[in-house]
């Protein structure tokens, strides 16, 4: 893995975080749409060489994740007249204490799975973003808040998919990316 991997995937669990921490429905969004971006360009980093595969991923990545899905939250908030995530079924530092407890277990899973070859932060990386995504859609009762829980999750999965990017087939991968 390039070495560039490691200061992205740094930013993906400050995004994860981020999400945690705020109230504010389109600071989420705009997280969302920044942790996008990053794993748009994590395919192109993690794959080392760019290949029209891997800038095919990318590109199809940043628009779908990036501007394509927050777009359609920002419609969601102007029409649904909601700004703020007022009452969370768990509170705000709480929920950030359950990330921080995420992070701990998933570099201890990740330390006891078989090595994947793609560096050793992708794999803690995409299960924290897993389960903050699930901390953030079973925690939060507003439906955007929600959906951006589920994004987050969907985006742990895709971390998840890099490690096999070599392997797997484009066709799959923009399956899984759709």
């Amino acid at each position: 893995m390039h070495s560039l991997a490691e200061p992205i995937l740094l930013l993906v669990v400050l995004t994860d975080f981020a999400v945690l921490a705020t109230s504010r429905l389109s600071a989420c969004i705009r997280a969302i749409a920044s942790q996008g971006v990053l794993l748009g360009t994590l395919s192109l980093v993690v794959d080392g060489a760019w290949s029209i595969h891997a800038v095919g991923l990318a590109v199809g990545t940043i628009a779908i994740k990036a501007m394509l899905l927050p777009w359609f939250l920002r419609w969601a908030i102007r029409e649904a007249s909601v700004r703020r995530e007022v009452e969370p079924l768990v509170g705000y530092m709480p929920s950030f204490l359950l990330g921080a407890a995420a992070l701990v277990v998933s570099f201890a899973v990740a330390a006891r799975l078989p090595a994947t070859g793609s560096g050793p932060l992708l794999v803690p990386v995409a299960l924290v973003t897993v389960m903050i995504g699930l901390v953030v859609l079973i925690t939060r009762t507003k439906a955007i808040s929600q959906v951006v829980g589920y994004l987050m999750l969907e985006n742990g999965i895709y971390l998840s998919g890099l490690t096999q990017a070599r392997r797997v087939p484009f066709l799959v991968e923009a399956g899984v990316l759709l």
